[in-house]
């Protein structure tokens, strides 16, 4: 199960911080030992697109850690201010300077483990030309068979990859996944 431990000091007064189960609450939150303020740790969003041109998948080889070298859907923290839908396309255009159309919502990973969700987006690509950022070495198109498996970067891109190519396969169309990666 996951458990954090992110305070150690208050935010509001920089006083000392306990783990207590507040008065009308069933879970020990971050609680102020001098000012009472209860601090609530509460899952990151990691937003991104499954970007596709004609038949292959766009894929950005990661420069920061962690995973410096492997290959990921470009996605990122979701940052406040912004829908799901914005911060997908904010990543994509950081990430690998494609230019997109977003379309429809197509996998929530629940990674209960680290605290996040993982929700990515399909897009259409309008372009097969790139202009990678800060956080990505080289941008990259990839057919099915193409994919560098062995360097994906994170379980949830594979996940999310995985299940694109088998409903393309199917011809059925593109589904909402959800699913839990214990």
């Amino acid at each position: 199960m996951f458990q954090t431990r992110r305070y150690q000091y208050c935010p509001s007064c920089g006083g000392q911080i306990v783990y207590r189960v507040p008065a009308d609450d069933n879970r020990e939150r971050a609680t102020c030992t001098v000012c009472g303020a209860i601090h609530y740790e509460n899952p990151l969003n990691v937003v991104g697109t499954l970007p596709v041109w004609e038949d292959q998948v766009l894929l950005c080889k990661r420069a920061i850690e962690p995973r410096y070298g492997k290959w990921t859907l470009p996605a990122g923290f979701m940052e406040l201010g912004e829908t799901t839908a914005e911060g997908a396309a904010r990543e994509t255009a950081e990430e690998a300077g494609a230019r997109i159309e977003l379309q429809d919502l197509y996998c929530v990973l629940n990674v209960v483990r680290v605290g996040q969700v993982h929700l990515f987006y399909r897009a259409r690509l309008l372009s097969p030309q790139f202009d990678p950022g800060p956080e990505s070495l080289e941008a990259r198109l990839f057919r099915e068979d193409e994919v560098p498996w062995d360097e994906i970067s994170f379980r949830t891109v594979r996940e999310a990859l995985q299940r694109f190519f088998a409903d393309r396969r199917a011809g059925q169309g593109y589904p909402l996944h959800c699913a839990d990666i214990a």
